[in-house]
């Protein structure tokens, strides 16, 4: 069965840190893109960060440049999410998608909350 399921969200105060992870299951990330999307209350999905599979070239939304960091670990076929300097703005459920040809998968989301 194809999975993907985010860990590591929680609640944590302004200008903390969280890391999120996505596990895969039933297939390997090796030869797929990867990203992160969030969506908050009331508002439509957006791309946070990705990673080309071919050369490992990333892509940051404007809001999250120099914060956040996406990564990939194909040997414990795995995503990960660095978040550094958290805003309440980004207070949103973070969903990891995997693409690759006619295959695209997303996670379940995992809520993260930024507030004193």
């Amino acid at each position: 069965q194809v999975k993907l399921v985010e860990s590591g969200g929680g609640l944590v105060q302004p200008g903390g840190s969280l890391r999120l992870s996505c596990a895969a299951s039933g297939f390997t990330l090796d030869y797929y893109n990867i990203g992160w999307f969030r969506q908050a209350p009331g508002k439509e999905r957006d791309g946070v960060a990705c990673m080309n599979s071919r050369d490992s070239s990333t892509y940051y939304a404007d809001s999250v440049k120099g914060r956040f960091t996406i990564s990939r670990d194909n040997a414990k076929n795995t995503v990960s999410l660095q978040m550094n300097s958290l805003k309440p703005e980004d207070t949103a459920v973070y969903y990891c998608n995997a693409w690759w040809v006619r295959n695209d998968f997303w996670g379940q989301g995992t809520q993260v909350t930024v507030s004193s």
